[in-house]
């Protein structure tokens, strides 16, 4: 019978499993390598950079003159498919919120490129704030068009991560030795509503294994089983659920991690307030208690520790340190052992109050116990009555090129070595630009201040960036590179125009603090 060469015996080894495996491995290598090429081969690229850094810059909208919009995403790719606009010269204006391009003979900022698949185009544009925009934290297609032009994702998740598409204000915290993230009302694909009880999120420390927080954050979600991000406190009672306040208290050998919790009605008044632990087992929050109405102080805002007479305190500012407790988990829930930083007389209530001075008629302060601390609402209620000059307000900076006062709204309060002084990053109530967009830098030697005149260093035209986060966690060079985060939104902006994508989400910024500029602030000086 006449055989085939394949039938004929052989000496030769057959591959197995491994050989086929590797085959298989290669095969996919090349297939996506293949597929990535089609990709890139199928747009036109831009990339927008900062002159300064050459970095790519995140949310930078190219116009065309037809208005067609076009924006960057976090590494500061635009992936433009655009048949009718192929081998065509197309005038793209530029904008971005503290960004911009070189102005023209008419003054229209913007460049012409020509338009080709396959091709490639680099748009330089000048950066006006001095904290850089890096990337954007939360939501959906966050390196979108990076992965259209063939490119690499600097994280795990670029297009969507745990089905959330939106975000509202972020608090974390290192509890064993990773970073813990929790957030407010946030956006899902397939409904207007969400999850309105706190989804949260684990990422690695960027020296232990995490990302350098220059190039992004790679998030863990806590998920449900259809894979959305999962509440992790949904407290019993109508109406959403939001936390802050998140701390790590020591408890012999254990870390133990508690928030504040509030529960909300509409409009937006809150009915509730408490405290709750972080459960490991269950990956969600526990009630510890909910607080009397009638207690002088309520936790709240970005907590900060640090020890004072060798006791370590838990800080809280909303926006500005005046209330502190020690670092005990007995300490936290237990109101009486709560301090602020006043000048009322103690036991003062927000209905019962009076006023204390020293001698040459300065207010006097100092920390006490069953006393409010001052706020905003309080201290405008004391101007009407004569009972505090408006130039002592307590909730303002000094603006410092020109000493306009600048009202605090929101604020996150750090320890940074490279100054060897507390820094705050605050957000401003009604500034030039926007209703609530703008952020300053200032420094103090204490936590509860005084604090030098502000610097703006991030500035947002008609739109918000509320409820900016300091992350010491991620700094770098002993503090000379902050990082911070805020909610960008058009929400309380009056813009009426969302941003595609970006709208409703966590966008990060970075400050060298080595810069000419903040020397002039005086204080210590910049470590060599």
């Amino acid at each position: 019978m006449y055989r085939t060469a394949s039938d004929q015996p052989s000496n030769r080894r057959s591959p197995g499993m491994g050989g086929f495996v590797l085959a298989a491995l290669i095969s996919s290598v090349l297939s996506q390598a293949d597929a990535d090429a089609a990709r890139a081969s199928d747009v036109f690229h831009v990339r927008v950079i900062d002159q300064e850094t050459e970095r790519g810059v995140p949310l930078v909208e190219l116009k065309t003159v037809n208005n067609v919009s076009y924006w960057s995403d976090s590494a500061g790719n635009i992936a433009i498919r655009e048949p009718a606009l192929q081998g065509l010269t197309v005038y793209f204006r530029v904008a971005s919120h503290g960004y911009e391009a070189s102005a023209d003979g008419f003054g229209y900022r913007g460049v012409r490129l020509v338009v080709e698949a396959g091709k490639s185009a680099v748009v330089r544009v000048r950066r006006l704030n001095r904290a850089e925009r890096l990337y954007r934290v939360t939501g959906g297609d966050i390196y979108r068009d990076t992965i259209l032009a063939g490119q690499e994702s600097p994280i795990k998740e670029p297009l969507v991560n745990a089905k959330v598409y939106g975000s509202d204000s972020v608090v974390n915290a290192v509890y064993r030795n990773q970073i813990y993230w929790f957030w407010g009302d946030t956006n899902r694909p397939k409904y207007p509503l969400g999850n309105f009880h706190v989804p949260g999120a684990v990422s690695q420390l960027p020296n232990d294994g995490g990302l350098d927080p220059s190039t992004g954050v790679d998030l863990t979600y806590f998920k449900a089983a259809d894979g959305f991000a999962k509440p992790t406190c949904k407290m019993p009672g109508p109406g959403p659920t939001w936390i802050n306040g998140l701390v790590v208290l020591k408890h012999g050998d254990r870390e133990r991690m508690f928030a504040m919790y509030v529960k909300v009605k509409p409009p937006l008044s809150i009915y509730e307030r408490g405290i709750v632990e972080f459960d490991d087992s269950l990956q969600a929050f526990r009630k510890v208690k909910t607080l009397d109405a009638s207690d002088h102080a309520w936790p709240s805002g970005h907590p900060l520790k640090t020890k004072i007479g060798g006791q370590e305190y838990v800080y809280f500012n909303s926006p500005l340190a005046l209330l502190r407790v020690r670092a005990t988990a007995e300490a936290l829930v237990d109101s009486s052992q709560y301090e602020s930083y006043t000048y009322l007389a103690s036991g003062s209530r927000k209905d019962d109050y009076q006023v204390e001075r020293q001698d040459n008629g300065e207010l006097k302060w100092s920390w006490k116990r069953d006393t409010i601390p001052p706020n905003a609402n309080l201290e405008r209620t004391l101007i009407r009555e004569s009972l505090l000059k408006p130039t002592e307000r307590t909730f303002q900076l000094s603006e410092f090129e020109s000493g306009r006062k600048v009202n605090v709204h929101g604020a996150s309060i750090a320890w940074n070595e490279f100054r060897s002084r507390w820094t705050i990053i605050a957000l401003e109530a009604g500034g030039e630009s926007s209703l609530l967009g703008e952020v300053y830098y200032a420094e103090a030697p204490a936590p509860e201040g005084p604090w030098s005149p502000a610097i703006k260093v991030v500035t947002h035209d008609r739109y918000s960036f509320y409820n900016p986060k300091q992350h010491p966690m991620l700094a770098q060079q002993d503090g000379r590179f902050i990082y911070f985060e805020g909610t960008y939104t058009k929400m309380f902006s009056g813009n009426p125009t969302s941003t595609p994508r970006y709208d409703y989400n966590q966008v990060m910024y970075r400050l060298d603090l080595a810069k000419p500029w903040v020397k002039k602030l005086g204080g210590a000086a910049p470590k060599p």
